[in-house]
Formats: structure tokens, sequence, C-alpha cells
């Protein structure tokens, strides 16, 4: 294997990591402290009726959860792309 290649595959591999920790820490953010720690806080904030923290900890999270799918994959794309391995 040559070191050209084996850097490709570190670059690669630290694109991925990279973008993984982001999204991570945004379902983090989403789930955990708006739904379960600021739910206080964010309560005295309605929308459409309902609270924002009781929002947060029933739907939220979820459709935060569906748009990181479709944001990974996405970017996931473009990084592949990026690193000639696209189909």
């Amino acid at each position: 294997m040559s070191d050209n290649n084996t850097e490709i595959r570190k670059a690669y591999w630290q694109a991925n990591l990279r973008l993984m920790t982001i999204l991570l820490s945004v379902w983090f953010v989403i789930s955990y402290l708006c739904g379960i720690v600021f739910v206080q806080e964010l309560n005295a904030i309605r929308i459409g009726g309902y609270k924002l923290g009781f929002w947060f900890a029933q739907q939220g999270s979820m459709y935060g959860f569906v748009a990181i799918i479709f944001i990974y994959a996405k970017k996931m794309a473009a990084i592949d792309r990026k690193f000639g391995l696209h189909d």
C-alpha cells in the first residue's frame, strides 16, 4: 500500500469523524439538553399552544434525528466525491 493511499484514507476518515462529531453534538443538544436539562426554561416559550420544552421532549428530538440522517447522507456524498470514492 502506498503512503499516498494511506494519507488519503486517513484524511477521509478524519473528515468522516469530524462530521459525525458535529452531528452527534447537535443530536445531544436537541435530545438531551433541550428535551431534559433546559426543559423548564424552554417551557416559558409557547409555539402553537404547546410549551417548547415539551415539544422538544416529544417531537423535536425525532425531527432533529431524521434531519441529521439526511444531512449526514448529503455531507458524506460530498466527502465521497471530494476523495474520489463516489459511484
